[in-house]
């Protein structure tokens, strides 16, 4: 991507909207940072604001915008079961609705855009790895679904747009994520482990523990975020993440060695639809990208552990439940 570019991320003060942000502010584009802050903190960004080239926008993706853009990349939607959950509604309009009005804005303006699909679209999976190809195995009528099937929804709607009216779109399947600037509160296990063993308190273990992720570095991600865009007719699905599987357990005790932390482990039973295993198969980003995770889990966790060593929680107001 040589030339200047018009860029807009909705959800651009998230978790990787922020990182994505930097990143392309940095290759020398105009970014437009669309997000309504419900489970993001303006905070993430603040250091952007005045920057020549970023411009932060207040709006909420279920209303139209129209914005003259050259690509978007569409990250708006609470992404850790405690914000997703706690509005279910109001999760899958985001899902379906941010898609079609990003969409038509993409079609107005022929400009590139990419979908922040998830590997959620897998459900609890009958195969594993979980390739592009699996159809997956999704409740529609769990605590899940509005996030599961609105993710998929959106899928659909990016596939028909193309179809119908050759926008070009991007399809990214994103597998576990963490790093620096996850919310405290976000209730995913990395951040709940981190948060719990720097306070001396004893890490909640969802099941026995023998369930298994996989986990992606935030840089890693966003390379790839960028890479998918870049790409020549190549629109996906294909899976982004870290290939290496880890049980819960198994997180949980490195999280306890790398803090230094006394904590024990307290087992609760597995919540709903939580599937039992989860890892990507990524041979197709390998092969099309020319990507793979470089950050291994224990200096991704190092690094992780030692932003929230220096956070001030007070900053971050949880939307949800703090669970």
């Amino acid at each position: 991507m040589s030339e200047s570019q018009r860029i807009l991320v909705t959800g651009g003060s998230g978790f990787l909207g922020s990182h994505l942000c930097e990143r392309l502010l940095a290759a020398g584009h105009q970014v437009m940072c669309l997000d309504n802050f419900f489970s993001s903190q303006q905070e993430n960004v603040a250091h952007l604001i005045g920057e020549p080239g970023f411009e932060l926008i207040e709006h909420d993706i279920t209303r139209p915008i129209e914005l003259d853009v050259d690509q978007i990349y569409n990250l708006a939607c609470p992404a850790a079961p405690g914000h997703y959950q706690y509005n279910p509604i109001k999760t899958v309009k985001t899902s379906v609705l941010g898609a079609i009005h990003v969409l038509g804005m993409a079609k107005r303006c022929q400009a590139k855009v990419l979908q922040a699909s998830t590997s959620e679209v897998y459900g609890d999976p009958l195969v594993h790895p979980q390739t592009e190809g699996y159809r997956g195995n999704v409740s529609t009528i769990g605590p899940r679904a509005c996030y599961d099937e609105g993710k998929r929804a959106a899928e659909t709607l990016f596939m028909d747009y193309h179809r119908m009216h050759a926008v070009k779109i991007r399809l990214v399947r994103i597998f576990n994520t963490y790093g620096p600037r996850m919310h405290p509160f976000d209730g995913r296990v990395v951040s709940n482990f981190v948060l719990q063993a720097l306070a001396g308190e004893q890490l909640t273990v969802f099941g026995d523990g023998s369930q298994t992720r996989s986990f992606c570095y935030r840089d890693d991600l966003v390379e790839a975020l960028i890479k998918m865009m870049e790409a020549e007719d190549f629109i996906g699905p294909v899976n982004l993440g870290n290939p290496e599987e880890y049980t819960i357990r198994q997180l949980a005790e490195m999280v306890i060695e790398l803090t230094g932390s006394t904590s024990e482990l307290v087992f609760k039973p597995l919540p709903a639809d939580d599937p039992v295993r989860r890892c990507p198969d990524i041979h197709l980003a390998q092969e099309r990208l020319h990507w793979q995770p470089t950050i291994a889990l224990r200096e991704g966790l190092e690094r992780t552990i030692e932003w929230f060593r220096d956070l001030d929680v007070s900053l971050y107001q949880p939307p949800t439940p703090n669970y």
